[in-house]
């Protein structure tokens, strides 16, 4: 699903981003309910940033990369966690593209998005390559999503991936999968 998001583009950078686990629901500008396999998934568009909010059973997890006021979490490159019954991986890298580069890799990425059935795109207005995206899927017992936030006044895109799985019964580890493709 592609949006034009109905707010003013902040001078925002790839710098500003902050991560949490855990945040509330934050408001959002547009989101996407997805059911994936028995896993309840909102993708949430905060402006510069995204939420997603993930519900499996009576576990819950949520991610938050967003400009945060006050946050001194920086946006790190790679996290994992457990918590409760969740195994969480978390990994970020910044692209710095030229102006060409840049308005191909962000059609590019545009049209990946916008017609998933998984995906959720918000485009500024102004400017066509200032957005947004997400785009989910579910793999070997996991959910998986990937971000991307772009800066094109500064040719900077934001990329993120997210794995999430939980425990199998009876303690034993997590349901072992592959990474998310880049």
């Amino acid at each position: 699903m592609l949006t034009t998001l109905n707010t003013a583009y902040n001078d925002t950078r790839a710098a500003d981003l902050a991560w949490a686990l855990g945040r509330e629901p934050l408001p959002a500008l547009a989101s996407l309910d997805l059911e994936l396999e028995g896993a309840k998934l909102q993708l949430r568009l905060l402006g510069a940033s995204h939420q997603v909010l993930l519900e499996e059973g009576a576990d819950t997890c949520s991610e938050t990369v967003a400009c945060i006021p006050g946050s001194s979490t920086p946006l790190p490159l790679g996290v994992a966690k457990r918590r409760d019954d969740w195994e969480y991986e978390f990994a970020a890298r910044v692209e710095i593209l030229t102006p060409g580069s840049f308005a191909g890799r962000a059609q590019e990425l545009l049209a990946l998005v916008a017609d998933h059935p998984h995906g959720l795109a918000g485009v500024f207005p102004g400017s066509p390559h200032a957005f947004t995206a997400l785009l989910a899927r579910r793999h070997g017992g996991q959910v998986h999503w990937r971000t991307w936030h772009a800066y094109p006044q500064d040719g900077q895109l934001v990329a993120t991936r997210t794995r999430v799985g939980v425990r199998t019964p009876a303690g034993r580890e997590f349901t072992p999968v592959g990474d998310v493709a880049r």
